[in-house]
């Protein structure tokens, strides 16, 4: 979606992409509020096509990318700007100062403000902050989840979704869901145990049970989803690499108005029986290309656990290449 293409550090030119937008919802009427930003930055901005071009300071780029990125977000859900959306201070999540500097990128949420750490983790989020239907594959512990936790939590506390619904496959790998104690959802907590994890490290946990017990938050298994619409909601699919082409497709068929979905895996952790073809490798062939879909792929560099944990990543990579 966007790159370095300068040698100098200190600059930067990106471009975003602005498939099925019209430039008017975007810009004004002939591009009176791109023009009067034009007038208060430096940067320069070419709008060109499907494609909006920004060139200049790091710092001033980034700025004006993140303010874009919402803008582009708003006019995909439907709803209309007007000039004071064109406000470079909006593009700085409630302009949060943690160490003193307004927070660019944060992700706001009612326990703690996040930051990307990475390259990678950066252009995910800004992923997710411009497309409907974002894919993140990568290694354990690049934050995949985590992340999009994080800003589908923000967008519910903004009241920009009304809900918050964390999928999971029960895929097993090793202990047999029928060896388990308990009815049938206490023997599928704990393949979502790891979602609880993410949402009372980002939420109070007394606020979290009460949205839960609003059906406002979901957690459930992905057997569970199918025949369901969903509108105003933020569906986020965790270890996609485990479910099969027709579950996948089961999955984004759900999303309805409003509505965005993100799926994360991990396709060297794949527990599905001998055969049988993941879901989030075939999915790539068919949708990479697809207006608002987003791939983005995050490499053991992106790993923000234990620093050992990337070395035992690494390690596990070079024998696969044995």
């Amino acid at each position: 979606m966007s790159g370095l293409n300068d040698s100098n550090e200190s600059k930067r030119d990106i471009c975003l992409s602005l498939a099925d937008i019209n430039p008017v919802d975007l810009f004004g009427q002939n591009d009176e509020w791109l023009r009067a930003l034009r007038r208060h930055t430096n940067v320069r901005i070419i709008a060109r096509g499907h494609e909006l071009r920004l060139i200049g300071e790091a710092e001033d780029v980034h700025r004006l990318e993140t303010l874009f990125l919402r803008l582009i977000r708003r006019v995909r859900d439907g709803k209309r700007l007007d000039s004071s959306d064109y406000s470079i201070p909006d593009a700085i999540h409630q302009e949060s100062v943690s160490n003193g500097e307004p927070c660019v990128d944060c992700i706001v949420t009612p326990r703690k403000e996040i930051r990307p750490r990475t390259d990678g983790q950066r252009h995910y989020v800004q992923a997710l902050f411009s497309h409907d239907v974002v894919f993140a594959i990568g290694p354990a512990g690049t934050g995949k989840t985590y992340l999009a936790a994080a800003v589908a939590i923000s967008a519910l506390s903004r009241h920009e979704v009304r809900r918050l619904i964390l999928v999971r496959p029960a895929v097993e790998a090793g202990e047999k869901l029928g060896y388990l104690p308990g009815d049938l959802r206490e023997k599928v907590d704990p393949y979502l145990r790891p979602l609880y994890d993410a949402l009372y490290d980002l939420l109070p946990m007394e606020r979290a049970k009460r949205l839960m017990a609003m059906e406002a938050i979901e957690i459930v298994p992905l057997a569970f989803m199918r025949g369901r619409t969903l509108n105003d909601s933020y569906v986020i699919l965790d270890e996609a690499q485990n479910t099969t082409p027709l579950q996948m497709k089961m999955f984004l068929t759900r999303l309805g108005n409003r509505s965005r979905a993100i799926v994360t895996g991990d396709i060297t952790q794949i527990d599905l029986a001998d055969g049988q073809i993941s879901g989030l490798i075939h999915v790539r062939s068919i949708l990479e290309s697809v207006p608002g879909v987003a791939f983005i792929e995050m490499s053991r560099g992106d790993v923000v656990r234990h620093p050992l944990v990337q070395r035992i990543v690494e390690a596990y990579e070079k024998l696969e290449q044995e």
